[in-house]
C-alpha cells in the first residue's frame, strides 16, 4: 500500500519525508504524538516562539546541509552564547578568554596558558570524566563550570562517566563568545514547528497512532520502513532496555521584558536543582512586553517517559551493539535517528544522515 512508512516525525523523519514525497513514493508518516516535529517541536505564547522541548540552535558547517534546510524556512543571525553562575558569579561559555579572565584575572592568552598547565592533572590515559576534564581544563575550572553541571544532567557522579563525553566541549584563546564554530549558524525566524511541518506537504500524516501496538499490520503496508524510534522497545526489549537520560520543563509567562538578559544560563553548582534557565525571545531578538521562561531539570528516563540523551557508558553501548545486530538482519526495516541509532545527534547531523540514508535507499 505504501512504499515507505516512517515511523516518527522528527527531524530526520520529516527530511525524509520530503525526499521521498519529492521522488513520487507513496509515503505515509506514522507518529505517536499529538503534534509532529519531535522535540524541535515549539509553540507559540505571548507572541513568544516557546522551544517546548529544551533550546535548539541549528549550526552547519556543511554548505549542502545549510542550504536543504533554507529550502522551508529562512533563518536569523542568533548565536548561543550562553552563561553560566555560580556561586553568585557570571562566567561566559564556552571556556574562552573572557572565562580565564573571570576565574583567574588573566589577560593574555600566554597567562592563560600557563594558568592551566599548572592545574592540568597528570592523567595522560584518563579512566573517566572527571579525569579527562581537569586533563583539559584544570581543576578550577572543572570545580566551578563543569562538575556540578554534569552530575546533575547525568545522575552519576564525574567519576563515574565516561571521559568521551566530555571531548566534544570548546576550548579557545580568543575573546569569542561563540559556542560554535560552524559558519552556518541561526533559528528559523517563523520557528521550528513550521519549519517541520513544511517538508511534510503532500505526505499523509497519521498523529496519536502507535506503530508498535500493531506492528504486524503496518509492516504488512509498507515496502520500507524508515524507524526512528527506540531500537529496543522496537525488539519489544528483548535483550534489555537502554539507558536514556530525560528532561522535564518548569515554563512561566513573566510580567517583565527582559528577566536574564540571555537565552540560556546555566547552574553550575550542585545545590541548585535545575540545569539552566531558558528565555525563549532572545532566540529571535523579541521586544515583547512579556517573557517566557523555562527551567530545566534533568532526571532518569523510565518508560512512559520522553528519551532525550542515550546513556552511552560501557553497559549500554554494548548491549546496543547486540540490538544492531538484529536490525543489520531486517530486510525492509531501516533504522536511523537519535533513538534508532542509540546516538546523540545534532540537527545538523540528522539532516546529513538522512540525506545519506535516503542515497542508499534509491540503490
Amino acid at each position: 500500500e505504501y512504499d515507505l512508512i516512517i515511523v516518527g516525525s522528527g527531524l530526520y523523519g520529516c527530511v525524509t519525508a520530503y525526499l521521498a514525497h519529492q521522488a513520487g513514493w507513496r509515503c505515509l508518516v506514522i507518529e505517536k504524538r499529538a503534534f509532529t516535529g519531535g522535540n524541535i517541536r515549539d509553540e507559540v505564547r505571548e507572541g513568544i516562539n516557546v522551544h517546548s522541548y529544551g533550546p535548539h540552535v541549528f549550526h552547519t558547517r556543511h554548505q549542502e546541509v545549510w542550504d536543504f534546510a533554507n529550502r522551508f524556512t529562512p533563518f536569523n543571525h542568533f548565536r548561543y552564547c550562553p552563561l553560566a553562575r555560580y556561586g553568585g558569579n557570571m562566567y561566559n561559555l564556552p571556556f574562552n578568554m573572557h572565562t580565564f579572565y573571570q576565574l583567574y584575572g588573566t589577560q593574555t592568552p600566554e597567562e592563560a596558558a600557563l594558568r592551566l598547565r599548572q592545574e592540568q592533572g597528570l592523567y595522560p590515559h584518563p579512566r573517566n570524566l572527571e579525569e579527562k576534564a581537569v586533563s583539559m581544563v584544570g581543576r578550577t575550572m572543572y570545580e566551578t563550570l563543569i562538575k556540578g553541571y554534569t552530575e546533575k544532567q547525568w545522575g552519576r557522579k564525574a567519576t563515574e562517566l565516561p571521559p568521551f563525553i566530555i571531548e566534544r566541549l570548546p576550548l579557545r584563546f580568543t575573546f569569542d563568545n561563540n559556542y560554535f564554530n560552524d559558519p552556518y549558524q541561526g533559528v528559523p525566524m517563523a520557528g521550528y514547528s513550521p519549519w517541520v511541518d513544511k517538508m511534510l506537504e503532500g505526505t499523509e500524516v497519521r498523529l496519536n497512532t502507535d506503530f508498535l501496538a500493531d506492528k504486524d499490520y503496518w509492516m504488512k503496508k509498507a515496502g520500507h520502513v524508515l524507524y526512528t524510534g527506540a531500537i529496543d522497545a522496537f525488539y519489544d526489549y528483548v535483550l534489555g532496555k537502554l539507558e536514556y537520560r530525560t528532561v522535564r520543563f518548569e515554563t512561566e509567562v513573566l510580567d517583565t521584558d527582559n528577566y536574564q538578559g540571555v537565552a540560556v544560563v546555566n547552574y553550575t553548582d550542585r545545590e541548585t536543582p535545575y540545569t539552566r534557565v531558558i528565555e525563549h525571545k532572545h532566540f529571535e531578538f523579541g521586544t515583547q512586553k512579556k517573557t517566557v521562561i523555562s527551567r530545566e531539570y534533568s532526571t532518569d528516563w523510565k518508560e512512559g517517559m520522553e528519551p532525550y540523551y542515550p546513556v552511552n557508558d560501557a553497559r549500554n553501548q554494548e548491549l546496543y551493539q547486540k540490538y544492531a545486530a538484529l536490525a543489520e538482519k531486517e530486510e525492509k526495516v531501516i533504522f536511523g535517528g537519535r533513538l534508532g541509532e542509540y546516538k546523540y545527534y545534532d540537527m545538523d547531523k540528522v539532516i546529513e544522515a538522512a540525506l545519506n540514508q535516503w542515497e542508499k535507499m534509491q540503490r
